[in-house]
């Protein structure tokens, strides 16, 4: 897989399934809509056992590129700001050596997709049910079909998990990726089931989130890319400026030389270096071909917030 292609897709051909669409509308799914209903629940199998550390090494890192613009109606962000609360900068792509909170939150989804199993990223956010990952909409849905097998790896490490893998007993997605895979609403949101008497958070902390928190911010971007020069066997970081899409979309942009698998990683604005903490704005979500070494990242306004409170609320 190419060195660009970080967002979401195990397919050789995704290139010619997302061609002539900025939206994430599969070639084979554009003539009939998708018979899944927005935010819908997907039933998961059960993932107790499955993943081994060697499956975890051999999942394939979900990707998302875009080769040729098309239309689209371009979200308009709306919403009051909400937040929801708890010297590697710029940085284009690295290993984070920061420690502190991130290392605990963030981690690698693991699931089955088409009969394979692949991977993305996700983190583990402040939330009432205390079982909360945020991560991207096709982290838990692409082409028309919720993955399976899901579960959360947080501080994943070459194939271990000291921190347990946590299985998912419902996924969500925004209303706009459920029904049609909207690039602009590539968000999407797991819920976990307890471990050892533990939740999530209490296992390993949750991050804070920041909904209509607007653009042009200074950004921190982490996940486990797999894809080359990355095998997904650490956590790696991007810092900068961001910016608003100027191309085709309505996400963040920020400049990142991370790869497929990274996908569904946190974005977090006001980041603290030394404690690891930050609001999350956005997830990893895609690139476009013709436009290498940068990163975008749906806007976290009102339907960022409706998954999410879905979630939280299960």
């Amino acid at each position: 897989m190419r060195r660009h292609r970080f967002a979401a897709s195990v397919l050789a051909a995704v290139g010619a399934l997302l061609a002539g669409a900025l939206f994430a509308t599969p070639a084979s799914a554009a003539s009939s809509p998708s018979p899944v209903p927005p935010a819908s629940f997907a039933p998961q199998q059960a993932a107790e056992g499955f993943w081994t550390a060697e499956r975890m090494r051999g999942a394939t890192p979900l990707d998302l590129v875009h080769s040729t613009p098309g239309p689209f109606r371009a979200p308009v962000p709306a919403g009051t700001e909400t937040v929801i609360g708890p010297t590697s900068f710029p940085q284009a792509g690295g290993p984070w050596t920061g420690g502190g909170a991130v290392v605990k939150t963030s981690g690698r989804v693991f699931f089955t997709f088409q009969g394979r199993t692949a991977s993305c990223s996700g983190n583990s956010v402040t939330s009432q049910n205390g079982s909360t990952v945020m991560t991207a909409g096709h982290c838990v849905k692409y082409q028309g079909s919720w993955h399976t097998n899901w579960v959360f790896v947080p501080s994943y490490n070459n194939g271990q998990a000291p921190n347990g893998q946590w299985s998912a007993t419902k996924t969500l997605a925004t209303d706009q990726w459920a029904a049609s895979e909207d690039i602009n609403y590539d968000v999407g949101a797991a819920v976990v089931a307890p471990r050892d008497g533990k939740t999530l958070a209490q296992a390993v902390g949750a991050q804070g989130l920041k909904f209509n928190g607007g653009y042009n911010k200074a950004m921190y971007a982490f996940g486990f890319p797999a894809a080359d020069p990355y095998d997904g066997s650490k956590l790696i970081h991007c810092s900068g400026n961001s910016s608003k899409d100027f191309l085709f979309s309505q996400d963040h942009s920020l400049g990142c030389n991370m790869t497929g698998g990274s996908s569904g990683g946190p974005w977090f604005e006001s980041f603290d270096e030394s404690s690891g903490t930050g609001l999350q704005v956005s997830v990893n979500s895609f690139g476009y071909r013709f436009l290498p070494n940068r990163m975008f990242g749906p806007y976290f306004g009102p339907e960022a917030k409706a998954v999410y409170d879905k979630a939280q609320a299960s």
